[in-house]
């Protein structure tokens, strides 16, 4: 049977329409911007947005998200006492921080970053231990980093390779680009290989 296509999202009218198919961040700012209604915040926070305004007409405004310290990560000189802020941003300070302090080998990863925005209050030094634990629970057996919900890309290039793992990413590109144009579900499916022989 052949894939349903992909519509034009100008086309949606329904909240539920809208969440079969799968969108990138610009499309979703872009229809937002086109329908005047506010288009920051996450990708999953701009789509529940115009769901919610396409059934019912309501206009969800993003919550604001007021920072109490003026800190600034870009510029300040850091130490291990240096208390973490709701300020905190990543960027090539705190990176020369944190290699100063573990070595080249530091680098930021998902569960690193979300620790970090987890544990204000905390200061660097407790950083550099939590990055440290981070790094040697990563090599016990089976151990997998968790993926955000809405990473839908990450998810599927992840179930791809451990059903496929002697396939490349060009391949796992090509199957995701093709299911990104048909409706939800989004995950890999062994189905998904027969996209790698129509190409052929």
């Amino acid at each position: 049977m052949p894939q349903e296509e992909r519509p034009d999202i100008m086309s949606i009218e329904t909240g539920s329409e809208l969440k079969r198919w799968y969108w990138l961040k610009a499309e979703l700012v872009a229809h937002c911007q086109a329908l005047d209604i506010p288009y920051t915040g996450s990708k999953a926070e701009i789509c529940e947005r115009l769901a919610t305004f396409m059934d019912t007409g309501k206009i969800v405004k993003p919550k604001a998200t007021k920072r109490t310290s003026k800190f600034n990560w870009a510029k300040e000189v850091l130490h291990p006492g240096t208390i973490i802020t709701d300020s905190y941003r990543n960027g090539p300070n705190v990176r020369r921080f944190f290699i100063e302090h573990i070595g080249p080998s530091f680098r930021f990863t998902i569960s690193f970053m979300q620790w970090m925005k987890a544990n204000t209050g905390k200061t660097l030094a407790d950083a550099v231990i939590a990055w440290q634990d981070l790094q040697e629970a990563e090599k016990a057996p089976g151990f997998k980093t968790k993926i955000p919900a809405g990473n839908q890309f990450n998810q599927y290039l992840r179930d791809f390779f451990e059903a496929n793992p002697n396939l490349s990413m060009q391949e796992a590109r090509q199957c995701w680009a093709q299911k990104t144009q048909g409706p939800a579900p989004h995950r890999y499916q062994t189905a998904d290989l027969l996209f790698l022989q129509q190409k052929s």
